[in-house]
């Protein structure tokens, strides 16, 4: 048996006790777990605090506080300067009282009247000696006092005159500054002529009262037993100053022991009740640089939807490589944030009107500014709010009528013949020029190869999943872009108001390296987008309000999502930057299709209902669905290449042809039962749809 180690308790002292003789290593002898002998781990760290302050390190955060200085000197010059008029009428007939209030004063100080108590009070106590002592004194002051005054007159007036023989004009604006003087001290001194420009209803300064007294709000146990105790026992305290951070305050503390910032952020809102502030002022989060229980509490001057965005710093000029980081957005705290569009693929929802279809142009405004990439844009809602980007897609769509459909069908099955393309140049090249077996960015440069980035927008892909005739396909080709399309240089990117499991199939959502998710009304939508389990972290895009528009959660670039907002371009601006984008892309060559007004090839003579007919033998009553996409896949590889049994189902549904049990044999000879279709109900299909188009 061994020892048994137990932790100290108040009643036990942390050294070792010793043990009679007999007891001394008896198996079973409770030893204390603190060795006064072991060593510390000699790892020490160390926290300098800034030379300069944070402002003046930051350009952004520099010029925020320069520009909101600037603001406030602009606006109180502009305020009184044109009040003036106002302020000197009201100053000259208050001057009467200001000059009886100047003389009295000097009537006061001459005679030496503030002592007065004190020689009052010396007669009433009889003490002559010092009543003498004082009257010294006044007699000496009032002598000193007197030839100050008589002096001051005697240059003051003939300064006067000398001004009036020499110089009238600058008399008459001594005059005036003197009336204004005696106006000034005429004034009530709870009413002032001159009064603040700006009144001060600015929110109280954070200190560490505020901040602990907010966190006692939130309910958690562990965190109102620690602030009641102190904090020290149970692990909480502050680890530095709070201090000013850009348009706001921060500090930086340990929360108690088994608390992480998690536990925080689920309750936001009432810790913004309080610290007293608006909901999109308070944002908690965790420090990476640090342990898990360490918390960064972040409160803005402003909620973020109330504070003035930065410029996007691609809008005017600038060239983007969509292989390394670009500025998309910035946080709560007016600093830029980066995306790495490359090898990802993209989701975004939001609720209508929320800025869902501004953040996926934004994005596509970033691939077009990459003279290299190759733009496809479908706007299935049809209003046109990616029209901005017409000049430079090889394709693009706006609306959701059947040719609009047919459209996208046929530029997504050209990126499904590229995939495969791609797939095969990647795997003919040496391992010394594609070392990861995927696209790199000296592989793109090689107009040789092919392989420059590829980036697909479908605004509202809802609509082309749920397709009664061709979502099955097209939900196939999508899934197939996101699964592959990374590796390959293909970015896909889908957007969608209503988040949920049609709208967004498993395929696309579970393999979506970018996530964005705008205001959401529900937990379902929320983990759709943001993945399974974000809703209960406190990762809620749940919490933004209606007024949050281009806020968002972005989960992907980086360990943790965090909160953004996107840079703001409208539609002209976004032509503004497009027309750049031409130009780069003319000098390079990369206009292509629709931009030069070329459409998808349609893919000749496809006709699934005939195809299906032609592998199915006439001498077949019955055939298995896997079957047919085996003799489909055989027949048009480009087309059906990677279909299986279910796609043939999928496909031929809305054609009225069901599917059940059909007996047929393996290729080893067994008979068995499986999913399969009927040669005649293909026959009948045909025969109907025919009819339908004489009829038209």
């Amino acid at each position: 048996m061994t020892d048994t180690i137990v932790p100290p308790t108040d009643t036990q002292p942390s050294t070792p006790v010793p043990a009679a003789p007999e007891q001394a290593g008896t198996p079973g002898t409770p030893v204390p777990v603190d060795n006064p002998k072991l060593p510390s781990p000699g790892v020490h760290t160390e926290k300098r605090r800034p030379i300069l302050p944070a402002w003046l390190k930051g350009r952004s955060e520099f010029l925020t506080t320069a520009r909101h200085t600037a603001d406030r000197a602009g606006y109180a010059s502009l305020f009184h300067g044109v009040r003036a008029p106002w302020y000197g009428v009201q100053l000259t007939l208050m001057a009467p009282r200001g000059a009886c209030r100047f003389i009295a004063s000097t009537n006061r100080w001459l005679w030496d009247r503030e002592a007065a108590p004190l020689r009052s009070h010396a007669v009433a106590i009889e003490d002559a000696e010092e009543y003498m002592r004082l009257a010294r004194l006044r007699s000496g002051r009032v002598r000193l006092r007197g030839l100050v005054t008589v002096i001051a007159t005697v240059f003051g007036l003939g300064f006067a005159i000398w001004l009036y023989v020499m110089a009238p004009e600058f008399l008459w604006a001594f005059a005036a500054g003197g009336v204004l003087t005696l106006g000034y001290f005429g004034q009530e001194p709870d009413a002032p002529v001159i009064g603040p420009a700006v009144m001060r209803t600015e929110l109280q300064k954070l200190t560490g009262t505020i901040v602990l007294r907010a966190l006692d709000a939130i309910g958690n146990p562990k965190i109102s037993a620690a602030i009641k105790r102190g904090g020290d026992m149970d692990g909480m305290r502050f680890t530095s100053e709070i201090v000013r951070d850009g348009p706001g305050y921060r500090a930086d503390l340990d929360l108690p022991y088994g608390v992480t910032p998690d536990d925080v952020m689920e309750k936001r809102e009432q810790l913004a009740s309080g610290l007293r502030r608006k909901v999109g002022c308070v944002w908690p989060s965790g420090d990476e640089n640090e342990h898990e229980g360490r918390l960064v509490l972040w409160v803005g001057d402003k909620p973020m939807n109330e504070t003035t965005k930065p410029a996007w710093p691609l809008l005017k000029d600038g060239q983007v490589d969509l292989f390394k980081p670009v500025v998309f957005g910035n946080d709560q705290r007016m600093r830029w944030v980066e995306v790495t569009l490359m090898f990802a693929s993209i989701v975004i929802g939001a609720i209508p009107r929320m800025g869902k279809t501004f953040l996926l142009r934004l994005l596509m405004l970033i691939c077009a500014l990459d003279p290299r990439a190759m733009l496809l844009a479908f706007d299935l809602k049809g209003t046109g709010d990616l029209g901005a980007l017409e000049p430079v897609c090889h394709r693009y769509r706006a609306g959701e009528e059947d040719e609009d459909i047919e459209y996208i069908l046929h530029a997504l099955r050209e990126i499904k013949a590229e995939l495969r393309r791609r797939a095969k140049v990647i795997k003919s090249l040496p391992r010394s020029r594609c070392p990861e077996s995927k696209v790199t960015p000296a592989l793109a440069n090689d107009k040789s190869l092919g392989l420059h980035p590829i980036a697909i927008s479908i605004d509202e892909c809802q609509v082309l999943f749920e397709h009664d005739k061709h979502g099955a396909e097209l939900e196939s080709i999508c899934t197939d872009i996101t699964k592959r399309g990374p590796a390959l240089g293909i970015i896909g990117m889908y957007a969608t108001q209503r988040p949920d499991a049609k709208s967004l199939p498993t395929g696309i959502s579970a393999n979506a390296v970018l996530r964005f998710a705008l205001k959401v009304m529900g937990h379902t939508a929320n983990d759709l987008i943001l993945s399974t389990g974000a809703y209960k972290s406190g990762i809620r895009a749940t919490m933004f309000s209606r007024r949050d528009l281009g806020i968002c959660y972005m989960a992907g670039e980086g360990d943790d999502p965090r909160i953004v907002a996107s840079a703001f371009v409208d539609a002209p601006k976004a032509e503004l930057v497009v027309a750049r984008a031409r130009k780069m892309r003319e000098e390079y060559g990369n206009i292509t299709g629709h931009a030069i007004g070329e459409g998808p090839a349609e893919t000749a003579g496809l006709d699934i209902l005939a195809d299906v007919l032609k592998s199915v033998g006439v001498d077949e009553k019955a055939v298995w669905c896997e079957r047919i996409a085996s003799r489909l896949a055989e027949m048009r590889p480009d087309v059906y290449g990677e279909w299986k049994g279910e796609n043939v189902t999928a496909a031929l549904k809305p054609w009225g042809i069901k599917t059940d049990q059909v007996w047929g044999q393996t290729d080893d000879g067994e008979g068995k039962n499986r999913r399969g279709i009927q040669r005649a109900d293909i026959t009948a299909a045909i025969t109907r749809r025919n009819a339908d188009r004489v009829a038209a």
